[in-house]
């Protein structure tokens, strides 16, 4: 019974305080998951997020990644532009760059803050199924057309809850760990990858299929760290990742006046080394030092791409007259110098003694060939164009 005291303003209170929260949370469900940001998910995971802000997924589009940008405005055009295709076609970049613009059928990147988040939180928690990036009726089906998402949940591969504050949507969680523990979840945009003039480009999932391991890519570019998955998702970008996988070792013998050298270099992974991005190259470099510390003998004298093509490691590409060419334009592969996943390779020199106190061989790793660094002015993207050191192995000679 209501009367004259508080009761009636209490009611009138719990009321509104009801039908606001009410609003809010039904406000924040209209929005689409796809459309849920990074940001919302940082309250709780902060850790993980910070990680994913300095990953190459958090950096995938045309807006932030340089090499990627490039590439994107020569063969489509300009990212802030809506309305963009290729002969009719919608550009398949977004598909792994941009999944959300993606879902959205969307070409303006800049349109929506959540476009520029790249292949966020969302975009590989709602994955509930993957579908294989091959068409049945024949072609390639890649990035989001490769998988089938949730509109009303997050996938993961535990079964932590997500509670509504006001501020962020309901959404129930579903744990999913046969595709969050395996390949699959990676496939979709690191399988393979074709040019228009079906050249094979990208193609990191055929060759762990030749490797016939049983090793999975979260176990390298997502391990645990104090029992939670790194989201940093190292890879092609970081030499860290890189020098993992390579294991070199030099011997030498001496015979009159003439040194021999032996370098071998082992890949140590499921899949090609370098691989992903067919521009990425490892070459290696020996050289002799006099007592002074002064070269008086190197393998390469200016790099090796040029004068020691044996000690090159890369993906060549070309076009109908056996010119390299860029990716987009390709019509031919000219020759795949890479490890194969699991091959020692040797690297054979001979030369003369003379005043030779040290040998040194050193492999770096450039994500970029050397006639593509001109596109790259050094004191803007400096760790682009700098080749990284990943592996070093020296011999004192008596």
């Amino acid at each position: 019974m209501l009367n004259n005291d508080r009761p009636l303003p209490l009611l009138i209170l719990l009321s509104y305080l009801f039908l606001s929260s009410f609003l809010q949370t039904a406000a924040a469900q209209a929005t689409p998951l796809h459309h849920v940001s990074a940001k919302q998910c940082a309250s709780c995971h902060q850790t993980i997020y910070q990680q994913w802000q300095g990953s190459m997924h958090a950096n995938s589009t045309a807006l932030k990644d340089p090499i990627h940008g490039a590439f994107y405005k020569a063969v489509v055009g300009d990212p802030t532009q809506e309305g963009l295709t290729k002969q009719d076609k919608y550009p398949v970049c977004l598909q792994c760059h941009a999944p959300a613009a993606a879902k959205d059928g969307k070409t303006d990147l800049s349109a929506l803050a959540i476009y520029g988040e790249g292949v966020n939180c969302v975009a590989c928690h709602t994955i509930s199924a993957y579908k294989g990036t091959q068409k049945a009726s024949g072609g390639l089906q890649l990035g989001t057309q490769a998988y089938e998402y949730s509109s009303t949940s997050l996938q993961g591969p535990g079964n932590s809850k997500i509670t509504a504050d006001g501020k962020h949507p309901i959404y129930s969680n579903t744990a999913n760990p046969a595709i969050f523990k395996s390949n699959a979840v990676c496939m979709g945009c690191h399988d393979q990858r074709k040019n228009a003039n079906k050249v094979t480009l990208c193609q990191t999932g055929s060759e762990i299929s030749a490797s016939e391991t049983e090793g999975n890519c979260l176990d390298c570019h997502m391990k645990k760290v104090n029992g939670k998955a790194d989201h940093r998702f190292l890879g092609g970008h970081s030499s860290e990742m890189v020098s993992q996988g390579l294991a070199m070792s030099m011997t030498h013998s001496e015979s009159s006046n003439t040194l021999k050298v032996s370098i071998k270099l082992s890949n140590k992974l499921p899949h090609k080394l370098p691989t992903g991005a067919p521009f990425r190259n490892i070459y290696v470099k020996l050289t002799g030092y006099d007592k002074q510390g002064e070269i008086v003998w190197a393998s390469s004298q200016s790099h090796p791409v040029k004068d020691d093509k044996k000690a090159m490691f890369m993906y060549s590409l070309g076009d109908a007259k056996g010119n390299p060419a860029p990716p987009p334009k390709a019509t031919q592969v000219l020759g795949d110098t890479r490890l194969k996943p699991y091959e020692t390779r040797e690297l054979n020199y001979a030369m003369a003694k003379a005043t030779i106190v040290k040998l040194k061989a050193v492999a770096y790793y450039d994500l970029l060939l050397p006639a593509m660094k001109k596109k790259f002015p050094q004191a803007e993207h400096k760790d682009l164009v700098q080749p990284k050191v990943i592996a070093v192995s020296e011999i004192e000679l008596n």
